[in-house]
């Protein structure tokens, strides 16, 4: 590893890069997300220029990795459907009552358009709202929620 990374007393990053120079509020930027969120990740300066790239979490001591998962969280919101409850009507629009990561919610599903396949097992799910909601592996799910799914896929 070639640099440091801290967070400063007013909670942003600060990145020390291999020639000693210092870029405060330190932003990551993941290029792939959903499909490999470990990797492929960049530590953008505040003005936007790429300081370093990182093809794994993995691969760096454990504080650092901790650092970048924990501002990548806290600047995206993506919440992970655990079990979908029910849904107001099979045709669209209709209000889906799921269980996320994240607590109860409701979501309003526009069209059937708006769930997107990527991969085999995983599913993103956009709402009238814009908040995207994603289902990590499918075959995890109960068998309710899967057949309601069976319905609008």
């Amino acid at each position: 590893m070639n640099f440091a990374l801290i967070r400063n007393p007013f909670g942003r990053l600060v990145f020390t890069g291999a020639d000693g120079e210092v870029h405060e509020s330190v932003v990551p930027v993941r290029a792939f997300p959903i499909g490999a969120p470990d990797d492929g990740i960049a530590l953008v300066s505040g003005e936007g220029r790429e300081l370093v790239w990182i093809d794994r979490l993995d691969t760096l001591p454990a504080a650092t990795a901790a650092l970048i998962r924990e501002e990548l969280e806290s600047r995206e919101f993506v919440p992970l459907v655990r079990r979908i409850r029910g849904v107001s009507s099979f045709a669209c629009p209709s209000t889906w009552d799921v269980d996320t990561d994240r607590g109860d919610a409701q979501l309003v599903l526009k069209g059937e358009e708006d769930i997107r396949r990527l991969g085999r097992d995983k599913l993103l799910i956009a709402d009238a709202h814009g908040i995207q909601y994603l289902i990590r592996d499918l075959t995890a799910l109960d068998r309710g929620s899967r057949k309601i799914l069976d319905r609008f896929l």
